[in-house]
C-alpha cells in the first residue's frame, strides 16, 4: 500500500487508498485499534461516508471514508498544527508497511 499527502490550508491529509471499498476502511480501523491502541470517540456514518474521530498521541484525528474518494486520515487542528500533521504522517507511514 502506498499513501500520498495533500496539504490544504495548513491541514495535511493522508490519502491511504483512493480506490477501495468499505471493507478496507474497517480493516484499517481494526488495525488502529489493535496495533496502535486508539479508541474511536465519535463515529458519524451516513450513506456515502464515514468519519470516525480518535486520539493518537493526544492529537484528535479523523479516519474518513467516502465511496468516491476512499480512505484518508486528517487532523482536527485543536492544538499544535504541525504536531497534528506529523501524527497523521506517522500513522500513514505505519499503515503503508501493512498489507491489506
Amino acid at each position: 500500500m502506498c499513501y500520498h499527502l495533500i496539504t490544504r490550508h495548513g491541514n495535511t491529509e493522508a490519502i491511504i487508498d483512493d480506490n477501495c471499498g468499505i471493507s478496507k476502511f474497517y480493516a484499517i480501523a481494526n488495525t488502529l485499534v489493535s496495533d496502535l491502541q486508539v479508541n474511536f470517540l465519535n463515529q458519524v456514518d451516513d450513506a456515502e461516508s464515514l468519519d470516525w474521530d480518535f486520539k493518537y498521541k493526544n492529537h484528535l484525528l479523523t479516519l474518513h471514508y467516502n465511496i468516491f474518494n476512499g480512505v484518508s486520515i486528517f487532523p482536527q487542528h485543536k492544538k499544535n498544527v504541525q504536531q497534528e500533521n506529523n501524527a497523521v504522517m506517522e500513522i500513514a507511514h505505519f499503515l503503508e508497511r501493512r498489507a491489506y
